[in-house]
């Protein structure tokens, strides 16, 4: 049975073990250490030295983080033995994350990998990741073109992310200049607001629909799938009328 005390996002799946929801545009993974009772995805007090939130119907250890911009499936673990496996599949890379992405499209192939380094800068609480000339590639991505709007010379790309650096799909995209839709802090400003005015895009168009992984109890691979939100569906279809 599902309980909003442990969380009031739509829930994807749920059981004894696992509590994987659709986290919206705007939440918070975790609350903000500055700030420790901001929105976030689950519910009650975080712990961020065990990746813990202590909801009311108990522990919910947070696996992994999507951007407070995006939005999309989001694993949360209900016990400290299976939250331990998830994250060992998740350092091994044992698990599927797949992303959709409206981009600026300039000549591309229609599929793809992008390897790069990237490099985290942070001031204060705020952290900017860049694109370095120097290191080994340590931010890997698989992409291919799903769809084109060439009237407003936009792709819709499903992106497989292999690692998980921090805004590393918004950063690779940018430095390969395929700017992502509404990324106001790695984008095209420009573009930005001539798509508001266009097709009405007023967040950032970047959702996780898909992650695939191995129940850590049952062993069973679980593919757990949350749609498109309806905002960014009819940014779609405006752009659909425009080609």
């Amino acid at each position: 049975m599902i309980n909003t005390e442990t969380t009031k996002h739509p829930v994807v799946f749920e059981d004894d073990h696992l509590l994987i929801i659709n986290k919206p545009h705007g939440v918070l993974s975790h609350p903000n250490p500055n700030h420790k009772t901001s929105s976030a995805a689950f519910e009650g007090n975080y712990d961020f030295d065990d990746r813990r939130f202590d909801t009311p119907r108990g522990p919910v250890w947070l696996i992994h983080r999507l951007d407070q911009d995006t939005s999309g499936v989001l694993l949360g673990v209900k016990n400290k033995k299976s939250a331990q496996i998830c994250l060992e599949t998740f350092e091994q890379r044992k698990v599927e994350k797949d992303y959709l992405a409206l981009v600026s499209r300039k000549p591309m192939p229609p599929q793809g990998k992008w390897k790069d380094s990237l490099k985290e800068r942070r001031t204060g609480s705020s952290v900017r990741a860049m694109i370095s000339r120097s290191g080994p590639p340590n931010a890997f991505l698989a992409y291919r073109l799903k769809e084109f709007f060439p009237k407003l010379n936009l792709t819709l790309l499903e992106i497989k992310l292999v690692t998980g650096k921090t805004h590393q799909i918004r950063v690779q995209s940018a430095c390969h200049g395929h700017f992502v839709a509404g990324d106001r802090v790695y984008g095209n400003f420009g573009l930005n607001k001539e798509l508001r005015q266009a097709i009405g895009l007023n967040r950032l168009f970047l959702h996780a629909w898909r992650l695939v992984i191995r129940h850590p109890v049952t062993s069973q691979i679980l593919e757990a799938e949350a749609p498109l939100p309806d905002e960014l569906e009819k940014c779609l279809l405006a752009a659909s009328f425009k080609k």
